[in-house]
């Protein structure tokens, strides 16, 4: 009996260490197995945080797109007064002698041909006024003016002006565009303009430039001087053209440029608007310019040519007076140096002209100078200029 107990407990002790050591490998291999169905599972120590893709980096705004700079409203506003102008002209040439005449009685012989030139105009009022200069139509037999619309017709001469290049035409066309004119006098150095014109029959260019000077003068262009000196390029066609400022408004009328064969570029010359005004006004109301005149003829002298002729000092010289002239009259003579005119002292002997050529036929002008070394003041009567002067000796 003693036996059977014994081997029923070594049957019991097996069983139950089996029973244990497949407990303890359950555990080892599946700890989840012994938790309490009340118990929550417990969470993770260090639950894996979701990746995320890399931050892009800040992208950096787009440049500012630069303001564009354009003159598209001056020319649209300006070119459509812009007129072409051409001219035919009948040219006399002398012909060569032939061979045969070399040995012979020679008598010159002589043919005539039609010469074609272009010019620019610009329309300055509704009744169909255009400006040109006067090199352009002088001695034209037929004129012709294109417009920007293409339409064509004939011109014909109000007046003209040698005296500052300046001339009138007039056309029978209605609806016509015209320019805005400007002021001249508000022009400064380094403001932009443009130039409108037909160069080289290349009809209504228009080029760019600045103001580089403003009354240049003695450039021996013109009798009376007072030009605007650009760089915009003035080319053969653009004379009598448009210079307009940045809004588009008329401040000059294209007038020549230092010619390319003397090796410069850059320097070209217009007549101010506020001159051409002047002269519009009077070709238009008296079919000429009335200009003040009192019969002086002005030189500029140097300090150096002053010592030399014995004058106090430099300044403007009267060089010449014409005989029975209200400068004669006044008691003015040669070799006066002219200090003021009307109480202004004048930049030079175009300036003297000038200002005497401003006033009014019957008014006076004062002119303070010196004769040697003494001083002296005199008024002299303003006249039209005559149409023929005689000079003094």
């Amino acid at each position: 009996m003693l036996e059977h107990l014994g081997r029923g407990l070594t049957f019991v002790a097996g069983s139950v260490v089996g029973g244990l050591a497949l407990a303890f490998l359950i555990v080892a291999l599946r700890p989840d197995l012994i938790r309490g169905r009340g118990t929550p599972p417990t969470a993770p120590a260090a639950a894996a945080a979701p990746t995320l893709p890399p931050a892009e980096p800040a992208k950096a705004p787009p440049p500012a797109t630069p303001a564009r700079v354009s003159y598209a409203d001056a020319v649209q506003r300006a070119a459509p007064a812009v007129v072409n102008v051409y001219t035919d002209r009948v040219v006399t040439e002398r012909l060569s002698p032939s061979f045969g005449e070399l040995f012979g009685e020679f008598v010159p012989r002589y043919r005539q041909r039609i010469e074609r030139t272009l010019g620019s105009g610009v329309i300055v009022d509704d009744s169909g006024h255009i400006v040109t200069n006067h090199h352009v139509i002088a001695g034209a037999e037929l004129i012709r003016v294109q417009l920007a619309d293409g339409r064509i017709a004939e011109a014909h001469v109000v007046g003209s002006d040698p005296d500052t290049d300046l001339a009138v035409l007039s056309v029978a066309l209605k609806f016509l565009p015209v320019a805005p004119l400007g002021r001249s006098d508000q022009l400064r150095v380094g403001d932009v303009v443009l130039a409108i014109g037909n160069p080289l029959g290349l009809s209504h260019t228009v080029t760019h430039g600045i103001v580089s000077a403003v009354s240049r003068a003695q450039l021996g262009i013109a009798p009376v001087e007072d030009f605007i000196q650009t760089d915009a390029p003035i080319n053969r066609g653009n004379s009598g053209g448009a210079l307009v400022d940045s809004t588009g408004a008329l401040v000059g009328i294209n007038t020549a440029m230092v010619a390319k064969s003397l090796g410069v570029e850059g320097i070209g010359f217009a007549i101010p608007v506020n001159l051409v005004r002047g002269v519009l006004g009077d070709i238009v109301d008296h079919g000429r310019v009335i200009r003040g005149w009192i019969g002086i003829l002005t030189e500029d002298i140097s300090e150096s040519q002053a010592r030399q002729l014995g004058l106090a000092q430099g300044g403007v010289v009267i060089s010449n007076l014409y005989i029975g002239s209200p400068a004669q009259q006044a008691g003015l003579l040669p070799g006066d140096l002219v200090l003021t005119v009307d109480g202004v002292s004048p930049h030079g002997a175009q300036d003297v002209l000038g200002r005497i050529a401003r006033k009014k036929p019957g008014s006076t002008v004062a002119l303070r100078g010196l004769r040697g070394r003494s001083a002296f003041e005199v008024e002299a009567k303003v006249t039209e200029r005559p149409k023929a002067q005689q000079r003094g000796p």
